[in-house]
Parts: C-alpha cells; sequence; structure tokens
C-alpha cells in the first residue's frame, strides 16, 4: 500500500493491523481459525454451525457470518440505526468472501507466513489488551478458542495483508509524464494563489448614479491613468485623486494571497510584470479603478514546510473496530495530557507501527507523503498539539506536532514527493479493482442450511 512516509523506515509490519480485542469489549469469540483449517473445519462444526460458502479452496461457516454480524452491532454502539438484519448478514458474507478470495489467491502465490511473525503479533495482541501472554492463552482458551487456531487465524490475516500490499501497489503505475503534469499543475496553482501586492487609484461612482455623472467619473479616473502613463509617480496621484482607504498608503493594499483580493484584480493584473500599470480602467459596482502591480512574488514549489511529526498508530480489524481503536487511543490522549504517561512511553508500547520503537517518531514529513486524513489534521494543530483520534485506511492515529520548517527540496526529491501523491490519489480505486478481479475469477458456491 502508498506507505505512510517515503522512506524505508516507514514500512508498517503488517502484523500491525491484527490487534484482537479478544472479545472482551464486544462480548464475542474471536472467530474461526480462517481457511487453513477447512478440512478441520468440515468435520467439527458444532453447535448447529455448518458451511455457509464455498470459495474456491477455502469455507466460510454460519457462525463465521453470525459473529461478524454482532461485531458490527455492537460497535455501532446502543441506538445506532443500522440497516435491515438481512443487509447486515449480506454485508458480513461479502467480507468474508473477499478475504477467502485474497486468502486462497495468496496461498496460490506461494506467500508464507513465518512462525516469528506471528508471535510478534501475538504478543503485539496481548500487549494491546494488556495482558501477557499467558492470560491470552487462558482467554482464548476459556472463550473456546484453539491457541493453534487462533495462531492460523493470525497467519491467515498477516498473508492477507502482505497480498494487499504487494498486489494494489504493482498495480499503480506512475509515469514521468504522470509526474510533469502534477508539477505544473502544482506550479500553476501556486502562481494563481502567489503573494501580491497592487495598489490603486479608486474614483467612486454612487449607486444608482445617472449616465452623465457617470461618465465624469469616468473622465476623472481616465485623467489619474493618463497621468501615471506618462510618468508620474502612481502614489502621488493616488494621494491627490483616489478615494479609497488606502490612499494615504499611495493606494498600496499590501501583499497577500492572491485569494485574498478581488479578482477582478488579479485577472486584470495577471499579464503584468512588477512595476507595471494596467493600460485600462477597470469598473466594478465601487467605481472606476486604476491599478498597479507593486509585486507578484515567484511562488517555489519546491520550497516546503516540513513537519516533525509522531503517532501511535491501532490497526483496525474485525475484531479491533474503528469505534474501539478510537476509545482506547482518547484514553491514552488523557494520560499523556494529565502527565501519568508520556506520549513516547505510549508509542512504544502499544503503538503497532515500525516507528514505534523510536516513541512513534516519524521524522520530517513533506507536503504528500501522508495520507490525506492523517495530514490534515497534522497540519491543522500547532507545535506541540495533539490531536483527537485520526481514521485512515492504515488505521486509527493519535498524533503529535513536534516543529515546523521550511526546506527547500532538490529536483529528485520533489518528483518523489509527486509520485507519493499520486499513488496516493490512486490507491482506492485500484484496490477496488483488484478486489473486483479477484471476486470475478474466484469460484463461489453458497450452500443452504442443512435441514
Amino acid at each position: 500500500m502508498t506507505r505512510l512516509l517515503p522512506t524505508a523506515t516507514s514500512a508498517h509490519p503488517a502484523w500491525a493491523g491484527l490487534l484482537l480485542t479478544l472479545g472482551l469489549a464486544l462480548g464475542l469469540t474471536l472467530g474461526s481459525a480462517g481457511s487453513a483449517h477447512a478440512a478441520a473445519q468440515r468435520s467439527t462444526l458444532r453447535n448447529g454451525d455448518y458451511i455457509a460458502v464455498v470459495v474456491n479452496q477455502e469455507v466460510v461457516t454460519a457462525g463465521e457470518i453470525e459473529r461478524r454480524v454482532q461485531q458490527a452491532i455492537a460497535a455501532a454502539g446502543p441506538g445506532a440505526k443500522l440497516p435491515p438484519m438481512d443487509e447486515l448478514r449480506r454485508q458480513a458474507t461479502d467480507a468474508l468472501i473477499d478475504e477467502r478470495v485474497m486468502l486462497s489467491n495468496a496461498r496460490e502465490s506461494g506467500m508464507k507466513v513465518d512462525d516469528a511473525d506471528v508471535d510478534r503479533a501475538v504478543q503485539s495482541i496481548a500487549a494491546q489488551n494488556q495482558i501477557s501472554l499467558a492470560t491470552l492463552r487462558q482467554r482464548l482458551a476459556a472463550e473456546g478458542t484453539d491457541y493453534a487456531r487462533f495462531r492460523e487465524h493470525i497467519r491467515d490475516q498477516l498473508m492477507i495483508e502482505r497480498l494487499r500490499e504487494r498486489e494494489v501497489v504493482q498495480r499503480i503505475k506512475i509515469s514521468d509524464q504522470d509526474i510533469d503534469a502534477y508539477l505544473a499543475k502544482q506550479r500553476a496553482e501556486a502562481l494563481g494563489d502567489a503573494p501580491t501586492d497592487i495598489a490603486q487609484i479608486l474614483i467612486t461612482v454612487p449607486e444608482g448614479a445617472d449616465a452623465a455623472t457617470v461618465a465624469a467619473r469616468r473622465a476623472v479616473a481616465q485623467a489619474a491613468l493618463d497621468r501615471v502613463l506618462k510618468g508620474e509617480d502612481f502614489a502621488t496621484v493616488a494621494r491627490e485623486v483616489s478615494e479609497d482607504g488606502n490612499r494615504k498608503a499611495g493606494g498600496e493594499i499590501g501583499l497577500r494571497p492572491a485569494s485574498r483580493l478581488p479578482d477582478a484584480f488579479v485577472e486584470a493584473t495577471k499579464n503584468l510584470k512588477n512595476g507595471q500599470i494596467a493600460p485600462t480602467l477597470l469598473r466594478s459596482d465601487a467605481g472606476f479603478h486604476v491599478l498597479k502591480l507593486i509585486e507578484r512574488k515567484t511562488p517555489q514549489i519546491d520550497e516546503v514546510t516540513q513537519t516533525h511529526v509522531r503517532h501511535i498508530l491501532l490497526r483496525t480489524s474485525p475484531e479491533l473496530t474503528t469505534a474501539v481503536a478510537e476509545r482506547r487511543l482518547a484514553e491514552y490522549r488523557a494520560e499523556i495530557e494529565s502527565g501519568k504517561a508520556t506520549f513516547g512511553d505510549i508509542a512504544r508500547k502499544y503503538s503497532e507501527d515500525g516507528s514505534a520503537a523510536a516513541g512513534g517518531d516519524l521524522g520530517w514529513a513533506s507536503p504528500g507523503t501522508m495520507v490525506p486524513e492523517f495530514e490534515a489534521a497534522m497540519n491543522a494543530l500547532p507545535i506541540g498539539g495533539l490531536s483527537q483520534p485520526v481514521v485512515s485506511r492504515f488505521g486509527v492515529h493519535l498524533i503529535q506536532v513536534l516543529d515546523r520548517r521550511e526546506v527547500a527540496l532538490q529536483p529528485r526529491q520533489l518528483r518523489e514527493q509527486a509520485r507519493n501523491a499520486l499513488r496516493e490519489q490512486k490507491f482506492e480505486q485500484a484496490y477496488l479493482d483488484w478486489t473486483k478481479e479477484l471476486r470475478a475469477q474466484a469460484y463461489v458456491e453458497y450452500r443452504e442450511p442443512p435441514q
């Protein structure tokens, strides 16, 4: 998937998406072990459970569907408006089928997940739930979940995550022409809002004035324009005849982004060079304007504001819902603000990201290198500010801004930044196309409940 940062240090461990609630918050079991035990499922279905769907060589059981439905209901919270139960079951079934399709595809491609990765994922789950590994095993046993089966479920989820990362990124092609067009658009947008200083001489026209009055006021404005075009000092003429609030400053409005100037002023001066005067009068509701471009700063898209940022990331999954992750991060936020714990300590203990060992530190981030939701929240924070929980496709983040700086990017860095931004724009559609193709190629057989 598109990386959160443009450097190798940003790669997120796939097991980060496997934080589970162990059914404690939702009162649910952890779900089936996945298709690695399809044969075992066929022979050990119990308590009225049965195979609801066959997906390639994998199966989805009715019990899994019901657990997924109950998780959705619990995550929505009391009083939430939910679709009808039949629609909830359909959505849960579709989600499980998609998972099985991806899992069978991963197996066919020869993808493997070693025991060490599974061990790290299980240890992370225990740490997130603030329990020891021994306690985790005890609680799984109490819920009727075999530990070996649980580990295989983790292994399957890791495999799916790695498949997504590999396949979707490979589908996204960014050409040099794409990058050139993106940078050209950025330059045009920057130029359109470049800091601009304009001076004006305003000759007002009363509202509802008759033609004779308008003509007389136009003549005054034209005389002022003729004077400055012949070489008289603009500021001197403005002080003499202008009728706006900036006359004492020689009509100068002051340097500001073009977006904060009247559109008519920007349009009338867009082809002028610094120091030039618009050759014709501008008519507006206020009257007649003589305009001079004092200065238009040349935008430098290679000069960017970088943000030193850190985060705590909880990856969501069917078992760790977004709502639960948001609540936990809100609790962590309260601990940090009260001084009970530091951001770094919580990140090292609970963050499901490669930056956890560094206290969640992501280093200096340039614009376009974070996913949009993360970047928007980051940009809104002051230095030292701590965000509310922020949801992105990676999971849920708690973000803190440590510092900001202005830097000039080298051409190579600028193009890499553009490549990251374009990849991010194309990720969602590439992911949807990929899942649709996998589903279309899969063998899916729905089965009726046993009589």
